[in-house]
C-alpha cells in the first residue's frame, strides 16, 4: 500500500477533517488530499465515499474550509475526499504562466501532448489510483459499493466526465457550475488543445456533452446546480443547456437547479451543499 502521511487533522461535526500527502505513480509527484471522517466512522460500520473536485486556481483546501459541508456529511454519515486540482511542484515548462492552464488546472484529464502528458494525467489519478488508495487504505469504514462524485466549475467537469466515462464507478453524480461542453467554450479550448493536441475529436472524450451521448452503462441522474448570476455561464464557459438538451436527447435523467442572483463562487456553494448531500444519500443508501 502507498504510504500515506498525515498533514493535518481538525475536529469538525464530530468527526476528523484530515489531509493526507502521498507519493503518486500517475502524476510522479507527491500529491495531497482531503478526507472527512464522519463520526459514524468510530463504529464497526461501512460508509458511502464522496469525491469532491475542485475548480481553476483550487488547491485540496478551498472546498474543505469554504463550503461548510461537514455539517451534512455527518448528518448523513458520508466520507468525503478531495484531491487537488493538479500535479505539484514537478515544474514542466510554462505550466504558472497562466491561472487557467497548467498549475491548478489539470482539467481532470490524461494529458497526451508532451510536455504535459508525463505528469498530467489528473483522469487517471483521481479514478484509478486515488479511488484505488483510499479503498486500500481506509477500507475498515468505506463501502467499495458506495461511492460517488460531485465537483464545481473544472472540477463539475471532472465529475461529469470521470462518471460517464467509467459506467458504474460511481453511482451519483453532481455538479456546481460545471464546464458542460468544454469543446465550445474558451476555457475548455484552450485546455484541450493544451494536454490533448489540435485534433478534435480526441478532446469529446472529455466532454460531458459529447460523452452522455453515448452513455451506456447503469441508470444515472445528473443534478446540475448553475448561479443565474454566475458570470462564467453568461459568458457561455459552462454551457449546462447543451448537456441538458443532450441527455434529454437520450433519455438520461437530467436536472438543472438556476440559481437566481448566484454566481461563481463558494457562496453559491454553501448555500446549496446540503441539497447534493441529501441528493447523494437518497442515492448511496437506497
Amino acid at each position: 500500500m502507498e504510504k500515506l502521511q498525515l498533514v493535518s487533522s481538525n475536529k469538525s461535526f464530530g468527526g476528523y477533517q484530515k489531509v493526507y500527502s502521498h507519493e503518486s505513480s500517475e502524476l510522479k509527484c507527491k500529491m495531497n488530499f482531503s478526507i472527512y471522517l464522519p463520526p459514524q466512522a468510530e463504529g464497526d460500520v461501512k460508509l458511502p465515499v464522496i469525491f469532491y473536485l475542485s475548480g481553476l486556481t483550487c488547491t485540496e483546501q478551498n472546498f474543505i474550509t469554504k463550503s461548510g459541508f461537514q455539517r451534512y456529511a455527518a448528518e448523513h454519515g458520508i466520507i468525503v475526499v478531495g484531491p487537488d486540482t493538479s500535479p505539484r511542484g514537478v515544474k514542466v515548462p510554462g505550466d504558472d504562466e497562466s491561472w487557467d492552464f497548467g498549475v491548478s488546472a489539470g482539467f481532470y484529464v490524461d494529458a497526451t501532448k508532451d510536455p504535459w502528458s508525463t505528469n498530467y494525467r489528473m483522469g487517471s489519478y483521481v479514478n484509478s489510483e486515488l479511488y484505488e488508495l483510499i479503498q486500500t487504505a481506509f477500507s475498515n469504514v468505506v463501502d467499495p459499493d458506495k461511492i460517488g462524485i460531485m465537483g464545481h466549475s473544472m472540477g463539475g467537469h471532472g465529475a461529469l466526465v470521470s462518471t460517464l466515462r467509467n459506467p458504474g464507478l460511481y453511482k451519483s453524480v453532481s455538479a456546481f457550475a460545471p464546464i458542460c461542453n468544454p469543446i465550445q467554450g474558451p476555457w475548455g479550448q484552450k485546455a484541450l488543445s493544451g494536454y490533448l493536441g489540435e485534433d478534435k475529436s480526441k478532446w469529446a472524450d472529455w466532454d460531458a456533452t459529447e460523452l452522455v451521448k453515448k452513455y451506456n452503462g447503469p441508470p444515472l441522474t445528473l443534478l446540475l446546480d448553475q448561479g443565474a448570476g454566475d458570470k462564467f455561464y453568461i459568458e457561455k464557459q459552462l454551457l449546462p443547456e447543451n448537456l441538458v438538451e443532450a441527455c434529454r436527447s437520450v433519455g438520461v435523467p437530467v436536472i438543472l437547479n438556476l440559481r437566481e442572483d448566484y454566481d461563481h463562487s463558494y457562496y453559491h456553494i454553501s448555500t446549496f451543499i446540503g441539497e447534493h448531500f441529501d441528493f447523494h444519500a437518497k442515492i448511496l443508501k437506497s
